[in-house]
């Protein structure tokens, strides 16, 4: 598995938030749980991933592209996500 972001965003992800997207693939190693972005029509499959970094939930938001991730977002997770999938992960 591959992952590709756009660099732009990135950046921005990494200014404002403190976090990288070269840094995903440390998500995706570990135990995550995953569900389908459904809320609109975005022309591509689009996945929300809950999973750790540097022992911190974060969630990842990415397009699958044949054996390849595309990131597109990248935050820490907020207090009601943390009581929610933090247990489901065993945290």
């Amino acid at each position: 598995m591959r992952i590709t972001y756009d660099p732009a965003k990135r950046e921005v992800t990494l200014a404002e938030r403190g976090l990288d997207f070269a840094d995903a693939a440390q998500v995706f190693a570990g135990p995550t749980f995953e569900a389908e972005d459904q809320r609109h029509d975005y022309g591509e499959k689009r996945v929300i991933c809950f999973g750790l970094l540097s022992e911190r939930l974060v969630v990842v938001g990415y397009t699958p592209r044949g054996a390849d991730r595309h990131v597109f977002s990248m935050r820490k997770a907020n207090d009601r996500e943390q009581a929610r999938i933090g247990p489901i992960l065993g945290l």
